[in-house]
Parts: structure tokens; sequence; C-alpha cells
């Protein structure tokens, strides 16, 4: 009898720190509305809004080529590549191939059904100089895959900072890194499907 109470209790809690969470999300898109939310990362967090599967729909944004675009894995780690255009993307597969995708193809395989887009306290886009030209030049390249030490993150920040021998092993070093690249706090917004087909 006590495990039924046990499972409604921590439903309960889990109902209750969703709620909480949302409401934190939606103060911040507030604030990011009203030009009140952080520009420079918040006391050494560099990614100020995370991708969130739990509260779609708050701001979608359109890609533009060079964007830093990610998706869920298992609901557990992130995937990362970079926007082409037309509906395709450059990843780093686990195979170790670079390979150009549709969002389709980007997200087979994987529990996520959407793509997030990397960009700054005003919805928009972060793009590096230059990143479009050494995505495109990847495509077709072998690399010694590693879900560690040579992964998508690694892949991505190579792109952009075209330093390869950095070591970039997760997704919140790849923010740490954009961050400072950028000098600006990192938001993962919502990527917005109706826009590929225009």
């Amino acid at each position: 009898m006590p495990l039924p109470l046990l499972w409604m209790g921590s439903a309960v809690i889990g109902a209750v720190l969703l709620a909480d969470d949302r409401e934190k999300r939606q103060q911040l898109e507030r604030d990011r509305l009203l030009g009140k939310a952080p520009k420079y990362p918040v006391a050494k967090r560099a990614m100020v809004a995370a991708p969130s599967q739990w509260q779609k729909g708050l701001k979608q944004v359109a890609p533009i080529p060079g964007s830093i675009v990610c998706c869920y894995v298992f609901g557990v780690i992130e995937h990362t590549g970079i926007w082409l255009g037309d509906d395709c993307l450059v990843e780093l597969h686990g195979s170790g191939l670079v390979r150009a995708v549709s969002v389709k193809r980007f997200l087979a395989g994987r529990t996520g059904s959407q793509t997030y887009l990397a960009c700054n306290h005003q919805h928009q886009p972060l793009i590096a100089d230059s990143v479009l030209t050494r995505a495109e030049q990847a495509i077709y390249q072998y690399r010694e895959y590693d879900l560690f030490d040579n992964n998508c993150h690694r892949f991505v920040w190579s792109c952009i900072s075209q330093r390869g021998e950095e070591v970039v092993k997760g997704f919140n070093e790849l923010n740490q890194k954009l961050a400072e690249h950028f000098n600006q706090a990192i938001y993962w917004d919502e990527m917005s499907i109706s826009k590929l087909s225009e």
C-alpha cells in the first residue's frame, strides 16, 4: 500500500517542479520581450535558456544559414549541427561521417521532435564569421568519432572557432565556449519549422 502513495507523491512533486520551471521560463520570455533579459552570462552560467521539450511554442525563430542547431537524443543528451539553409544542416554522425541532412533526418533515430537554435537575448540566431564555409567544406569528411572526446559538439565548435584541436566534450562546455566567443548569454529557442518551406 505505501508504494502507490510514494508514486503519487513523486508525481505531485514532479508536477509542482514542472509548473515552477514553466513559470520561470515564461517570466524569462516576458523579460526578453521587455528588453530586461540578461545579455551576458549570469553567475558564470553561459546558457540562460536551455532547449525545452516541455515548454514549446513560447517563441519560434527562423533559422539563418550558419545558425547552430540542436535536438535531444532520447531526452538525455543533445545533438548539435550547423544550419545550411533550404531544410539542410551539417552534422557529425556517430559513424564519423560529416554529412548534410534534412531536419527530418537530423531528428531520425532520436526521441526529440523539435530542433532549437542558439540565439541571443533578442531571439536572434548567433552566427560566427566563416562558419558556413567551414561547415560546407567539412561535408563528406570522416573523423575519428568518440562520444566523449570527438563528438558533434566538438565538430560544431571547430566550425565556429576553426580551432579543432580544442576538445569540447559536452553540450554545457559548448555553451560556455559559445558564450565566450559571442560575448553573449546563450538562449536556445525553438526553431520555426513553418519558415522552412518559404
